[in-house]
């Protein structure tokens, strides 16, 4: 009897070149957690069994890459726009097997790309760039972190103000949450502690408990540590 392996085979139809193709996914016996940062980045018992580095699934055929946040309708010309832009000068590549730290990168910025032309919800870019940050933050390469981390948060800005994300499993608390939280990694207080007080004054009795004293924590914290912002 064969011994079952943490990978398996996802299979997938293209919708846009209408190809099928298979794509790696680790089966969640094996997805062991050890602990969360507060921006709910989690590390693993194994680095390489992190479920964000497949979270993208990349056709091999014409590029297009996705996850399952992405709409499923193609907005006005935006299907024509991602057949010239990404299916033209597409160079066959396949992300369907086992990735290494920058595959899980690369298919990562191929999905932001998509995204853009397919013109997505800003609540899924902000998704895409949080976990960018978040392979960044793996890699060790704080730069790059900080610089996707402050993308994140103008794209979780934008979700909050249109209120894109209605329909998503995305709260408003969790939202104002994420925008506070990522506010106080790239090192803007103020703004983080304005956000962290709108839950606590806003969403205490009727918003998600764990997520109002995750942001209380982080308002003392903010308070203790950078008193002048306050």
């Amino acid at each position: 009897m064969s011994q079952l392996e943490p990978l398996y085979d996802r299979h997938l139809t293209c919708v846009v070149c209408h190809q099928a193709y298979s794509t790696k996914k680790i089966r969640s016996r094996f997805i062991k957690a050890v602990k969360y940062d507060t921006d709910f980045f989690t590390h693993y018992e194994k680095e390489e069994l992190n479920p964000i580095f497949y979270h993208v699934n990349v056709c091999p055929h014409c590029g297009f890459s996705t996850t399952e946040d992405f709409m499923p309708y193609f907005p006005p010309n935006s299907l024509n726009t991602i057949k010239e832009k990404v299916w033209n000068q597409w160079k066959v590549q396949n992300y369907g097997e086992k990735r290494t730290l920058e595959q899980a990168i690369s298919s990562y910025k191929l999905a932001l790309y998509c995204a853009s032309l397919k013109k997505e919800k800003h609540i899924t870019t902000a998704g895409l760039l949080l976990r960018l940050a978040w392979l960044y933050r793996i890699k060790g390469n704080e730069q790059s972190e900080m610089h996707f981390l402050t993308y994140a948060r103008q794209e979780y800005i934008q979700s909050y103000s249109r209120d894109d994300f209605r329909g998503t499993q995305m709260s408003a608390a969790r939202i104002l949450y994420m925008i506070g939280e990522l506010s106080r990694r790239i090192g803007d207080y103020k703004q983080s502690a304005f956000y962290f007080s709108q839950i606590i004054q806003k969403h205490t009795k009727s918003g998600d408990q764990k997520i109002v004293e995750m942001a209380r924590d982080r308002w003392y914290e903010i308070r203790e540590q950078h008193a002048t912002v306050m």
